[in-house]
Formats: C-alpha cells, structure tokens, sequence
C-alpha cells in the first residue's frame, strides 16, 4: 500500500513491456506450440476445493474427493488393473481380426488420392496409350497406389460398384419398374457374378499350378474396374437410347479387355518366364489362355448386368 500523498503527488510513469523473448520454461508450458494452457487438472488444484470462510476466493487445504479418490492405492491399483485389462483386450481382438480380415493390407488397397483416380479412370477408358505397365516395388513391396497408377486398388472398384447400385436404381425408375427387391437383386447379382469370378480364376490357377503373386483381393480389384465402363454405358443408354448405350458399352468393353490382358499378362505370363517354363510350352499355353479367358469374360459379364436396365 502507497501512501495518499504519493498517490496525489507526481503521477506514475507507464512503463512498457519490453519486447524481450520469454523462454516457455517461464511460461510454464510444455509444448512451445500448444495454444492454450491445460486446464484439465483444475480440480486438484483449486477449483474443485472449498472455498475459504473469508469470501477471498482462496482454497482451503482441505483436499477435494477426487484428489482423495486417485490418492487410494486401492483405487489406483484397480485402475490400473482396469487398464491392463483393456489392453490385453484391444490386443487380442487386432490379432483375430487380421486372423480372419486383413486389415493391414485392406489399407494398402486404399491408400488413394484424387490424382491417383483420376489418372486410374483415364486408364481404364484409354488403355491404348500407355506404355510401361511394371508394378514400382520398394524393398521388395509394392510402393502405395498413390504412387503408382498400374498398382491394384479398392476404392474406384468399392465406389464404382456402389455408383452402379444407384444407377441401377435411377435406370429401374425412369422406366416405372423400381422397387427395393429388385434393386437389392441387381445388387446381389453383381456380388455373386463377382464372387463366382473370383472362386473360378483361383481353381484355375491351382489347376494350372500357377506361382504368381497375384493375390485374392488384386483379383477383386481387378474385376472390380469393370463397373466403371458399365456405368458410363448406363448413363449413355439413359441419354441417348440403345445407340448411345452400345456404342459406349462397346468401347469400355474393347478397353477393359485390352486393359486385363495387359495387366494379367505381367501377374502370370511373366511368373512363367522367371521360373523359365519355355514360352511356347503347354503350360505356358495354358496361362496364356488363362489370361485371354478372363479379359474375354469381362465384356460379357458388362453386358449380362446392364443390357436389361436400357429400353
């Protein structure tokens, strides 16, 4: 407290804050880009206690029940046996999971960017101008399909077969004949036509004893790219009549068939040639027609699923 008198006499010189750098030691903080302080221990250090008697705002010594609580060695034991537990679960549940769904490669077939779409669309409808299509491996993996546009994935195949749900249904309503069984059959038919393709190239393979890296999800992949041509044949046919259906149908068809050769042809033809079966073999003879029959079976499995949908 100053005296009256100093206070009445001369005023006070307003000293500004230098603009001297505090180090964040000073400050108190931990992170020198955390933006606000942390609060979340506020109750044990005042804000949750009592209030003292004397309306200052100051509390008293007396500890609140939550500090009370963790205080407990009882307490704090049984949340960390809680913990314990809680991890073990966690633990235990990933393990069966990758078991049963991998998930950790499920990632890798979405691991996706808008450019990466964008030039795998382009492909996939004009497959006549590119050029090299080697897979890019690092250390001996395959680099994420953002990087590499001849890389397999999930996404345009998952969002693609989706797209065609949908458009199955506005195709089904512009002709009066919607109704949720029959869009849900359309649904499930594409599945099994799918599932089916899947079951049948993998007996070939085993048949043919084919040792190829070609697993079970770049195969569903693979036969995934063909909703995309049959969705642009959809919307033509719903533009422009049948004309307009065939013409682009038709198109897709001749660019999945050219595209499936020559993805095919380096899963399985070129597996053949590092385990130096001669190249006019019959065993080689039998992955080669192994590989035309499934780019062949493509263009009529686009046509078996759309041809209904256009009047």
């Amino acid at each position: 407290m100053h005296p009256a008198g100093s206070a009445a006499g001369t005023p006070r010189q307003r000293k500004w804050p230098s603009k001297r750098r505090i180090p964040v030691s000073h400050l108190g903080m931990a992170d020198p880009h955390q933006l606000f302080d942390d609060t979340s221990s506020a109750q044990s250090q005042g804000y949750g206690a009592q209030r003292g008697p004397s309306g200052l705002g100051y509390p008293t010594a007396s500890a609140s029940p939550q500090a009370a609580f963790l205080a407990d060695p009882v307490s704090n034991m049984a949340m960390a046996y809680g913990s314990s537990l809680a991890a073990q679960g966690k633990e235990l549940v990933d393990k069966n999971i990758d078991r049963f769904i991998p998930v950790t490669k499920l990632k890798y077939y979405f691991a996706v960017d808008t450019l990466y779409v964008g030039k795998k669309l382009g492909l996939l409808f004009f497959p006549y101008l590119h050029q090299d299509w080697e897979v890019q491996y690092q250390q001996d993996t395959p680099v994420a399909p953002r990087f590499d546009v001849n890389a397999p994935d999930l996404y345009i195949p998952a969002m693609a077969f989706i797209t065609y749900v949908l458009v199955a249904g506005l195709a089904l309503g512009t002709q009066d004949r919607f109704s949720p069984d029959l869009l849900g059959l359309q649904a499930s038919s594409a599945l099994a036509w799918l599932t089916l393709e899947v079951l049948a190239i993998l007996l070939s393979l085993y048949l043919v004893t084919v040792n190829t890296d070609l697993t079970t999800i770049d195969l569903v992949a693979f036969l995934g790219y063909k909703y995309v041509g049959m969705i642009g044949g959809i919307l033509m046919g719903l533009l422009f009549g049948k004309i307009g259906y065939y013409l682009v149908l038709g198109w897709c068809c001749m660019s999945i068939f050219v595209f499936m050769i020559r993805t095919l042809r380096l899963k399985i033809l070129a597996e053949a040639a590092a385990e130096g079966v001669p190249v006019r073999g019959a065993r080689n003879q039998l992955r080669m027609y192994l590989t035309m029959a499934v780019a062949a079976a493509q263009p009529l499995l686009m046509y078996w699923l759309t041809f209904h949908l256009v009047r």
